[in-house]
């Protein structure tokens, strides 16, 4: 049901990286894992930006499949990410959360708390629910 809480459909095991970390890794996650669009970062345990697909591909400018491309050793994590991101509570309930991804403003949103991530949810989850209803 739309009223129920987030947490049953949100992503739980979320790979997260740090400011301070390379974006080479944040290319090593997109190639080996299965991610749609977006990476939080934390600082602490706790969430301090988001990375899109979008600010990867944006930074790197064409910078290819190669490792050893220079882009990769020069920018951090901290030099793309979005600080500061939109999130919700584990409060939020699946409706909530749909009402939020429906203005089209973001496209996954972390679930924290206490500014401790806990989960994500993107637009494909959402869509995935709503359509097993």
């Amino acid at each position: 049901m739309k009223s129920d809480s987030i947490t049953t459909i949100m992503t739980k095991n979320v790979v997260c990286v740090s400011p301070e970390q390379s974006i080479l890794d944040v290319k090593h996650i997109y190639e080996k894992k299965e991610f749609h669009h977006h990476i939080p970062v934390t600082e602490n345990d706790k969430l301090v930006g988001m990375i899109s697909l979008i600010d990867f591909m944006y930074n790197i400018k064409g910078a290819g499949i190669n490792d050893d491309n220079i882009v990769y050793k020069e920018l951090k994590v901290k030099d793309i990410m979005t600080p500061y991101p939109y999130s919700l509570t584990t409060n939020a309930t699946i409706e909530d959360v749909a009402k939020v991804l429906a203005k089209g403003r973001h496209h996954a949103i972390p679930i924290i708390e206490k500014d401790q991530i806990k989960g994500i949810v993107s637009t494909a989850d959402i869509i995935k629910f709503f359509l097993s209803e």
